[in-house]
């Protein structure tokens, strides 16, 4: 392997995926929350250096053109399985959650089989934008993990700790932590609706890669 810069950026997105799962084993939440999305933001970022800095300092290699797209699926199939694993949301978010690692899974299955036609699959801008806005989706998501933990509250309504403190006397309903919690959910509400649009795209994407692969799938008469 060719250690280039760019090659280099590749490998520690690669490595940073397993790591964002590792945040929540290590740190108490929600510190695993704030580590997990630094990571996240950090390993997303070097995904457009990687290329811009390959085709400007015409360093692309054979290794570093196989590893991008594996760390980019690495990277967003392992946050999302954290995400749907912790999230007090995760019922509306297993459904596109299930979309996104249906398709990865499909299209790699159809690259496996197509072999050397593979290059018929190829990344189009589309695809480029569905891991965008996956990207962007997952990190919204995270920051609505930090508010969630953070300020001790759940998505779907304050927790009955903090209503019964609320209650008491102990915790003060402020304006404050009213507009906290409105931060909360609409942090979450913005990720679960970017996560559904980055779905669709995910799906559409999909279906062109298996229209792309059709003639190569027909039996031989």
């Amino acid at each position: 392997m060719i250690w280039t810069l760019p090659n280099i950026l590749t490998v520690l997105r690669l490595l940073a995926a397993p790591g964002v799962a590792v945040m929540f084993l290590y740190f108490h939440r929600p510190y695993a929350d704030w580590a997990a999305l630094i990571l996240f933001l950090t390993a997303s970022i070097t995904d457009w250096f990687d290329g811009h800095l390959a085709r400007a300092w015409k360093q692309e290699t054979k290794i570093g053109t196989m590893l991008d797209p594996i760390a980019d699926k690495a990277m967003v199939v392992i946050a999302l399985m954290v995400i749907v694993g912790y999230s007090s949301m995760s019922p509306w978010l297993v459904l596109p959650a299930t979309f996104i690692l249906f398709r990865e899974v499909f299209v790699s299955g159809l690259r496996e089989y197509l072999g050397d036609t593979a290059g018929t699959l190829k990344v189009t801008k589309l695809a480029k934008w569905k891991t965008t806005l996956q990207m962007v989706a997952i990190a919204v998501l995270f920051a609505q993990g930090v508010f969630e933990h953070y300020f001790g509250m759940s998505v779907y309504g304050m927790d009955s700790p903090m209503i019964d403190g609320i209650l008491a006397g102990q915790i003060e309903d402020t304006l404050a932590l009213r507009w906290k919690y409105a931060g909360m959910i609409w942090a979450g509400n913005l990720g679960l609706a970017l996560l559904w649009l980055a779905a669709a795209l995910t799906l559409i994407t999909g279906w062109d890669y298996f229209q792309k692969a059709l003639p190569f799938l027909k039996e031989e008469r």
